[in-house]
């Protein structure tokens, strides 16, 4: 969402069917046909309630100059929570620029496609970009559309754009004659809002791609997906989303078809500090990818605000290999120094993550199982040096060891059963003087009062091939014959 222009205020735009009525006034239905459910929408407004001819003439005018009146009202109007269930975040202009930027320097489409086009602000950027572009819009909200076609018809830019009101993963498109640019910000929806037939949809066309799908894949997932499905050869796009995929075992499947049929370019992760959304508490990840283009390497980068994007077109070479081979994307976007000879990164042994501490370690360490638990989120763990030095040469069983309660940042991986064990732990914990760290929408991750900083280690399996490391004092360390956490 962007921050709403100084003239917005005294608008009066404050109600649903006061923006409806602006929307029609400015043209909604010169472009194209109306659905049916763009028709009632227009048909329930009061036609003595039309706004008055300078609203209209302003609104115009700050459409031409590249706002969108319409789409700051309705952010307005309907608070986040109300918009959550559609997904609908609106993207920055700075952040849709960069985008732009980063298409203009990679080819001129002849049709430009955006999959949750919402009020058009990626729509009418590139059709003023792209002056002899064809504009498809598709988004599955009718005051959506009617937004989009009241902005298209004000920016003079109706007569080539083509709006579907309809999910995009049953889009029909044409076939065109040159180039499709696919570019937006696909819909926020988490799994359990995304209905089980599209959850086959999901399943059905990655394995006729060849490929593995999650059913707990949020919606841009499926998006990424459908992209690949419409996609040919030489098309281009940017999507911006969360960055979550890039961890998750959900996101596996982005990470496979960027390698592969999308084509992936670049990556640019921003900084949680960013905020690119102002009105969503999410993390956010441009991706640039060109179809069919398989290249030997992609660019990555950590971004640390919004006007450092540039043209998107920065960032360090991965190896294709490399990207294959590694399950956690986000690791890739940081930017280590080179080491000395003879040393190793402690990242290559467990992860480090800068945290708090709990404040009640009887909470989260256990000693042994806890029946009122998932046995998955139980992990045996060595939680002390001496458990490691007391193990001898060899760690070689799990029984003497404590159990770790680590829970994942999306709980939505949980079924329902599980999800009530986990919300039960999670009360009970704050009952006990701690509280979960926000990480994310949706999601929290085990640790409780912020007490001074410290680096935390996560969990990483001591796998039974660990081999000797030099430990302060010691020549070798203990390796593992059977899978333990540390």
């Amino acid at each position: 969402m962007s921050v709403p222009s100084e003239t917005l205020d005294d608008m009066n735009i404050r109600t649903i069917p006061s923006l409806v009525a602006l929307a029609a006034a400015l043209g909604a239905e010169e472009t194209g046909d109306l659905s049916a459910a763009e028709q009632r929408l227009l048909d329930e407004q009061d036609q003595d309630a039309a706004p008055a001819a300078e609203l209209v003439l302003r609104a115009s005018s700050l459409i031409r100059r590249g706002e969108d009146p319409l789409g700051d009202a309705y952010c307005a109007i309907r608070s986040p929570g109300e918009r959550r269930p559609l997904g609908q975040t609106y993207t920055p202009h700075p952040i849709i620029e960069a985008m732009l930027r980063w298409a203009s320097d990679h080819g001129t489409p002849t049709r430009v496609v955006d999959p949750g086009a919402g009020s058009g602000r990626y729509l009418l950027a590139a059709g003023r970009r792209f002056p002899e572009a064809e504009l498809h819009g598709s988004d599955v909200d009718p005051l959506a559309t009617l937004m989009l076609r009241a902005n298209l018809a004000a920016a003079g830019l109706a007569g080539r754009a083509r709006i579907h009101l309809g999910d995009y993963r049953a889009l029909a498109l044409p076939e065109a004659e040159g180039p499709t640019l696919f570019i937006g910000n696909p819909p926020y929806v988490r799994h359990h809002q995304i209905a089980p037939e599209w959850k086959a949809w999901l399943l059905r066309t990655a394995r006729r791609h060849g490929l593995h799908a999650s059913a707990l894949a949020g919606l841009h997932v499926h998006f990424f997906l459908a992209t690949a499905e419409y996609g040919r050869r030489g098309d281009f796009g940017a999507f911006i989303t969360s960055s979550e995929w890039l961890d998750v075992n959900y996101g596996a499947l982005v990470r496979r078809l960027l390698l592969d049929e999308l084509g992936g370019q670049s990556l640019h992760v921003l900084a949680p500090e960013a905020q690119p959304f102002s009105d969503a508490t999410t993390t956010g990840a441009i991706t640039c990818f060109r179809i069919g283009d398989t290249v030997p390497a992609m660019k990555v980068r950590r971004v640390e605000s919004v006007s450092d994007l540039g043209r998107v077109a920065k960032g360090r070479s991965v190896s294709r290999q490399r990207l294959a081979e590694t399950n956690r994307w986000s690791v890739l976007t940081r930017v280590t120094p080179a080491l000395p000879e003879g040393h190793v990164e402690l990242g290559e042994l467990c992860r480090v993550h800068r945290g708090t501490v709990t404040g009640a370690n009887a909470v989260w360490v256990r000693r042994d199982a806890h029946p009122d638990l998932p046995e998955r989120v139980l992990f045996p763990s060595i939680t002390r040096a001496r458990e490691l030095f007391g193990a001898g040469a060899r760690l070689g069983s799990l029984d003497a060891l404590r159990r770790v309660v680590d829970l994942p940042v999306d709980l939505d991986v949980f079924d329902a059963a599980e999800r009530r064990q986990i919300d039960r732990f999670l009360r009970e914990a704050r009952a006990r003087a701690t509280s979960p760290r926000t990480a994310g929408p949706g999601g929290a991750s085990a640790c409780g009062r912020p007490h001074r900083s410290w680096p935390r280690t996560w969990l990483a399996v001591l796998r039974p091939s660990s081999a000797t490391t030099p430990v302060r004092g010691t020549s070798t360390s203990p390796t593992g014959s059977i899978p333990a956490r540390r």
